[in-house]
């Protein structure tokens, strides 16, 4: 049963569309949608740090993070906000996956980029040099190489296992700068170009896992193109010194402009 409920999940997505040419049956497309169980997983990027309009919990949960944007605007029958600020893929197995059962239609994650030190990189770069910055984007290319495969493997496995019907999607991450862009100061255009190879890097390394265990990725790379930093119209907080742990994540405009979409687009 929850596999037909799956397959009328996917299919009234279909339909929706194509009732919007013709303009008629929008409400019995909802209806179908509405029996999904979604629950959403992950790091800060998919708690919505950096969006404004939190919980008020240590997780930084935002009502304009992508999981609550999509629930609003499909209704499921239930939405499990499990994603909190700063996981790492440990956390998601050791405290996340509580909210998947056998009943979970839709999982949604992104995680991966503490693990590799994303904070630590963007910390090291904006306050020390060049040569220091691009030695510890190497590192965390290696370590991306070399252990966060193993790391993702885990967290997928556990997924597959706590909701074996479940289609999920992993979303990704964007590059952060655009590069000849109109920053006139801050990072070096090297640095930026590091900084967003290494991202190219983590997304390509996520991607493969995800493929691999059956799962869609996203990738927002798209999406957030002529809105990353330095672009005039960015999606993405640069360095803000009043709230710094907003810096580097995506704004609002982020979340509903460049995760949701691909989320809707994957299912």
């Amino acid at each position: 049963m929850k596999m037909s409920r799956l397959v009328a999940f996917s299919s009234s997505l279909l339909l929706g569309a194509a009732l919007a040419l013709t303009g008629a049956g929008v409400a019995s497309a909802d209806s179908s949608a509405a029996a999904v169980d979604y629950v959403a997983l992950g790091d800060s990027y998919s708690s919505g740090v950096g969006a404004g309009s939190y919980d008020g919990s240590s997780c930084k949960r935002s009502s304009r993070a992508y999981p609550a944007l999509w629930a609003a605007a499909n209704s499921p029958s239930s939405f499990g906000f499990a994603a909190c600020s700063g996981a790492r893929t440990g956390d998601v197995t050791g405290s996340q996956l509580g909210k998947l059962n056998a009943s979970t239609d839709l999982v949604s994650i992104s995680i991966g980029g503490n693990d590799a030190g994303f904070a630590d990189v963007m910390t090291t770069c904006v306050l020390q040099s060049e040569a220091t910055c691009l030695n510890r984007i190497a590192t965390a290319r290696a370590y991306v190489d070399s252990t966060l495969p193993g790391r993702l493997d885990s967290v997928y496995t556990a997924i597959r296992s706590k909701a074996p019907s479940a289609r999920v999607v992993v979303l990704g991450y964007p590059r952060f700068y655009q590069l000849g862009g109109g920053c006139l100061a801050g990072l070096s255009e090297k640095e930026r170009s590091a900084i967003n190879g290494a991202s190219d890097h983590l997304n390509t390394a996520t991607a493969k896992r995800a493929a691999d265990h059956g799962f869609t990725f996203g990738d927002v790379r798209t999406t957030f193109t002529g809105h990353e930093i330095c672009s005039g119209n960015a999606w993405l907080h640069s360095v803000n010194w009043l709230n710094i742990g907003e810096s580097y994540h995506p704004t609002a405009a982020g979340q509903s402009g460049g995760y949701l979409p691909v989320l809707n687009s994957a299912l």
